[in-house]
């Protein structure tokens, strides 16, 4: 039987395959340890990586004692639906992205364990396009307008150097839009495959000397896997740099996202995903399950170099996003006097802005970058709760019964330091201090809730230090602090039954000590990196009570992560190149702790050593790519393998382990005034039945989001370049 509770899949094989690969991959870098040159010499043959989310300053990654990965715009975009996020992480070790197939919920996604019991949106990982936070103050983000088109690269920072982005920074995903190329070029994209999935876009980019711009408009729809899943999303991108003088630049960035009525097919039962896996949840179809959302944010980044040795930044940004979702809790619940409803309004505000200065100088002969910056994020929030029924027509907005204002703000300030007193040596600190306030004002007349508030607040520090062992190999280690508030939706209720008013303005802080140890090895097309890391955190958030459509939330205590992580990447003659990515991550938890289901309220008690739900112990990407020049061909054959996930606190059921292979292939033509490309990919070679996410501690053990089998999609783009 296929859903049965699995083991996980053999890692045995995995990780000696692993070692192999890893030992051949750092076999030239060790053999050169008795040829030392000079730090300046031997970095031009280290695989060099530029990114910015780790110092804030374009850099190298080779030196910098963090664990930091890139994804080009070449496997963003090559043979990939550029719908989904998680099209592009399953190359990051350390980060576990599913798409639920589901466009009524944010991806599932959590770095090296934080995040994975997220219900809504994504928590515990800070989210950045162009520089503007996805993230707001609470610590809750989403995925659903960062638009994948346009985007250059991705940048995925892990470990402990992540708490100097403040809250809920178990991990940084940052996005920036392409620039544009000079002269102008109009490219267009249409793509069509299974289940009726369509995407079109079109996308202006150029650069005219002073003005550097690209704008991005397009349109997704699905009718989806499984019954009551279907769903349209339209984005719209746009970035436009000007150069002041030759100083300073202004680049204003603008985003929206519009998705009429998603579908909501919820999530089944063990039994359900036996009987009809393309099957809706109870009530459904019943209660018409769905969402909406509408999304506008505008900001704008100033650049100034101040002096040969100081720059500044500054950036504001503002925006709305409305969400009506109608969920399928049962009318006879809804009628007791102290039920919100079935049908969630949200309308928020939120906006802010951020100030740094870099200052570059030399210290003791060797290079010294400081960064102190200043940090505001603001969020307004209406909440408001409707009956999902009026009278006996069910899946309509109905009598009022929530009516509340929230606000969130956080005010950060922060200090980040590098320098390299010899050459082979890289040291880093930094300290941030945060403050997360929340308040809540109840309008609704009768209620008796009282205005309500919370105040955390955490002063974080971080040490890093990487030393470079042979002009191809590096060794760095890093510790830091980290904390994540509880969200919004975290604080919403403190009963299950509503008798208590009120947030839970009790539960407090996760804290988490990050400790890492990691190995850097590169030269030319060759490059290998591994990183174990150990992660201790107090007052983890997780789920009290789970009934009626509320959670409310505890904290539990104790938990452990522990894991490894590798990577490897070469290039062969031929057009020949792989990549291989590997995450061990035991994520458990510390203490025993109680926690109720059901209603009435039954306890449990949670054993010490339980698993974190949603965090599979293993995964596994292996990619070939065979590239022939001559012809403009590329073909890329993947495989994907994941351990078991449990789908609640207790374990009792889980997720079965599974692999599956795709594969994407293309031709690309081009001319002086034209490019033409098309792709095909295939999806789930096997045709393989599996559950790629869960639902974590849904009330009724309806946890199973699975995926489809086999599926096709074909792509084409046309270019015209001037």
């Amino acid at each position: 039987m296929l859903y049965t509770l699995p083991s996980r899949f053999p890692v045995s094989l995995s990780r000696s395959l692993l070692v192999a690969v890893l030992s051949a991959a750092t076999a030239p870098a060790f053999a050169q340890v008795e040829s030392s040159t000079a730090f300046a010499a031997s970095s031009s043959s280290e695989l060099s990586t530029v990114v910015i989310s780790a110092t804030r300053v374009p850099e190298s990654s080779v030196p910098l004692p963090v664990s930091i990965d890139r994804v080009d715009q070449r496997e963003i975009t090559q043979g990939q639906l550029e719908v989904n996020l998680s099209e592009s992480l399953d190359t990051v070790p350390g980060v576990s992205a599913q798409n639920r197939q589901n466009y009524a919920q944010d991806l599932q996604l959590s770095v090296r364990g934080f995040g994975a019991r997220s219900q809504f949106g994504v928590r515990g990982v800070r989210l950045y396009s162009d520089g503007i936070p996805g993230t707001m103050p609470d610590g809750q983000g989403q995925f659903s307008n960062f638009d994948l088109g346009s985007t250059d690269h991705i940048e995925v920072l892990r470990g402990p150097f992540s708490a100097l982005y403040g809250n809920s920074s178990g991990g940084v995903i940052s996005l920036f839009t392409e620039d544009g190329k000079p002269g102008f070029a109009l490219t267009g994209t249409a793509e069509a495959g299974s289940l009726a999935t369509q995407r079109y876009a079109l996308k202006g980019a150029g650069d005219s000397g002073s003005v550097n711009y690209v704008l991005d408009a397009s349109h997704f729809q699905t009718d989806g896997f499984r019954d009551h899943s279907a769903a349209e999303r339209n984005i719209l991108n746009g970035k436009v740099r000007f150069e002041l003088d030759d100083l300073s630049k202004l680049t204003l960035v603008v985003n929206a996202i519009e998705t009429p009525f998603i579908q909501d097919p919820l999530g089944l039962t063990l039994a359900q995903l036996a009987t009809d896996r393309t099957q809706a949840g109870v009530n459904a179809l019943a209660y018409n399950s769905r969402k909406s959302l509408n999304q506008e944010q505008i900001g704008a980044i100033y650049d100034r170099q101040l002096s040969a040795s100081d720059t500044l930044e500054a950036t504001l940004y503002s925006g709305h996003r409305a969400t009506t979702q109608f969920q399928a809790i049962p009318a006879s619940t809804e009628k007791l006097i102290t039920s919100p409803g079935g049908v969630i309004d949200l309308n928020r505000l939120f906006g802010g802005g951020e100030l740094h200065v870099t200052d570059e100088r030399t210290l003791l002969d060797g290079p010294l970058q400081t960064t102190v910056g200043l940090s505001y994020d603001d969020l307004a929030e209406a909440r408001k709760g409707f009956l999902n029924f009026i009278g006996s027509e069910l899946g309509v907005e109905g009598a009022l019964r929530r009516d509340e204002d929230n606000h969130v703000y956080d005010f950060d300030q922060y200090l980040q330091v590098g320098w390299e007193p010899a050459e082979r040596w890289r040291l880093m600190g930094g300290l941030r201090n945060s403050t997360v306030r929340i308040g809540s004002h109840d309008l609704l007349t009768g209620s008796g809730d009282p205005d309500s508030g919370v105040r955390y607040h955490a002063t974080n520090p971080v040490a890093g230090v990487s030393f470079r062992a042979a002009p191809a190999l590096r060794i760095y280690g890093d510790y830091g602090r980290g904390f994540e508030t509880p969200t919004l939706n975290d604080v919403a209720y403190r009963s299950t039954d509503g008798s208590i008013p009120g947030l839970n303005l009790g539960l407090k802080p996760a804290r988490s000590d990050n400790y890492e140890l990691g190995v850097k090895a590169g030269e030319q097309a060759l490059r290998a990196n591994v990183a174990a890391f150990y992660i201790s955190t107090s007052d983890e958030l997780a789920v009290q009570a789970n009934a009626a459509g509320r959670t409310v939330n505890e904290n539990i205590g104790a938990t452990q992560r522990k894991g490894l992580e590798a990577e490897v990447e070469d290039s062969w003659a031929g057009g020949f190149s792989a990549q291989l990515a590997y995450t061990y991550i035991n994520a458990v938890t510390v203490q025993p702790y109680g926690t109720c289901v059901g209603a009435p309220c039954k306890p449990i008690i949670i054993p010490a050593g339980s698993h974190l739900p949603a965090v599979p112990e293993d995964s596994l990407y292996a990619g070939l790519t065979w590239a022939y020049a001559p012809r403009g061909f590329t073909s890329t054959l993947e495989v994907v393998s994941r351990a078991q996930i449990f789908a609640a606190d207790r374990n009792s059921e889980a997720a079965a382990a599974y692999t599956i292979a795709s594969l994407r292939f293309g031709f690309t033509q081009q001319s002086r005034h034209w490019r033409f490309t098309e792709y095909a990919r295939i999806d789930n070679l096997t045709n393989h039945s599996y559950v790629g996410s869960v639902i974590v501690n849904e009330a009724n053990s309806r946890y199973f989001e699975p995926e489809p089998g086999r599926s096709a999609d074909l792509m084409f783009t046309a270019a015209c370049l001037d």
